[in-house]
């Protein structure tokens, strides 16, 4: 095994616990679905540890990592929803936005030129916001319950953070694929004066 490919396989094993999470979690298993989430946080830090460290970051990586962020955030919010722990309004609005900036690099990509994803600290703050909400949720059903007030305040955070960073990927792909537009007019119209 080449030590360069040791990040990828850890990120595939990250992706692999998205299943048996959702499992623990819809079979009432929350114990073992909260250790699910622990080891594939700690699976987060390692591969981004080691490429980083090491220098063993590949193109794979770049694209495996965040997916299988996503994934494991999406299944632990489907789980979450499907023990009543997630409104079904919030597990769409989470899904709808990741839904949305795909599909929107996937159309800068075909439509203006390659991407290079750059997380926003807003991005970055809504994952943390949502890393922290299912985690708090996970803890509430396996260890124990926390205070009355403490997710419902968490799911509006999450909820406000969400539609935040949404609107402001939509806003600032849109404004770069308008400028990367405007620039390549301006320069067809120049080579048309020549």
């Amino acid at each position: 095994m080449n030590l360069r490919q040791l990040p990828n396989i850890i990120t595939g094993v990250r992706m692999a616990l998205v299943v048996p999470l959702v499992w623990g979690l819809d079979a009432g298993h929350y114990s073992l679905a909260l250790g699910l989430a622990l080891v594939a946080g700690f699976t987060d830090a390692l591969d981004g540890f080691l490429a980083k460290r090491f220098g063993w970051r590949t193109r794979l990586g770049s694209l495996l990592d965040p997916i299988a962020d996503k994934l494991l955030l999406v299944g632990s919010f489907l789980g979450l929803w499907l023990v009543g722990m997630t409104p079904g309004w919030l597990f769409a609005l989470i899904v709808g936005r990741d839904v949305v900036i795909v599909g929107g690099a996937v159309a800068y990509h075909n439509l203006v030129g390659p991407l290079q994803g750059e997380p926003t600290l807003l991005g970055k703050t809504t994952t943390v916001a949502q890393i922290a909400l299912v985690l708090a949720a996970l803890v509430h059903l396996a260890l124990a319950p926390l205070p009355v007030s403490v997710l419902p305040a968490m799911r509006v955070l999450v909820a406000g953070l969400t539609v935040a960073s949404g609107i402001d990927y939509v806003v600032r792909w849109s404004l770069r694929a308008r400028a990367q537009w405007r620039d390549r007019r301006g320069a067809g119209r120049s080579e048309g004066e020549r």
